[in-house]
């Protein structure tokens, strides 16, 4: 069993704050909200929220005993909305760093060939996170914009304060790689200050590279 766990919700454009606010309510620190846009054309997947349409999509990291609480906050705060809404799943974290503390690990992964590598810094500062990733063996990585949810003057644990604005990597990489890469994005100036930034891995399992075979 994973020590954390990322919780994950996909949502219509501008209904983040609903279920963050419910999520810090319930004992999580913030999180972090990208923009993205369904693409589904069929039935089922409408049903679970993928339609053409303009989404968020809600990043919430707790410690495995606050994902409950935190979860169902979540789904109660969103009860009321018409279906289909959106959808919400968590994936389980082996080990993170924040910024301005230890390093975190946990040797018991699970097994898995690759994990997801995923880095949340100050607007401005993903190529600083991606060359020193690259650096420790990272082969490349997805920068997406995104912005922090922590309420101002929240105990956060995710580390984020609402105002800045963020980047979000995400890098998959080798298992033998990964605790490598994330000592070497602790180590980064821009990370020197708590509350500046995260980074933490989970299993990606089912990994497959797509595309014809040689």
């Amino acid at each position: 069993m994973s020590p954390y766990n990322m919780i994950i919700a996909i949502v219509p454009r501008g209904s983040a704050e609903l279920i963050t606010h419910a999520a810090v309510d319930a004992g999580a620190g913030g999180g972090t909200v990208s923009r993205g846009k369904g693409t589904a054309a069929n039935s089922i997947l409408q049903i679970l929220g993928f339609a053409d349409s303009d989404k968020d999509l809600v990043y919430i990291l707790t410690a495995a005993d606050k994902t409950e609480p935190v979860l169902n906050a979540m789904k109660d705060a969103a009860s009321d909305k018409k279906q289909p809404f959106g959808i919400i799943f968590t994936v389980g974290v082996n080990s993170f760093i924040k910024a301005g503390t230890v390093s975190g690990r946990n040797e018991n992964m699970t097994e898995t060939t690759h994990q997801l590598i995923t880095i949340i810094v100050n607007k401005g500062f993903a190529d600083d996170a991606m060359a020193a990733a690259r650096k420790a063996g990272a082969g490349g990585g997805t920068i997406m914009n995104a912005r922090g949810t922590a309420r101002p003057g929240d105990e956060t644990f995710f580390g984020m304060e609402i105002v800045p604005e963020k980047d979000m990597i995400v890098i998959v990489a080798e298992n033998s790689k990964v605790q490598p890469i994330l000592d070497a994005i602790k180590e980064l100036p821009c990370l020197a200050k708590p509350g500046s930034g995260i980074a933490f891995a989970s299993p990606a399992e089912n990994f497959t590279l797509l595309g014809k075979k040689k």
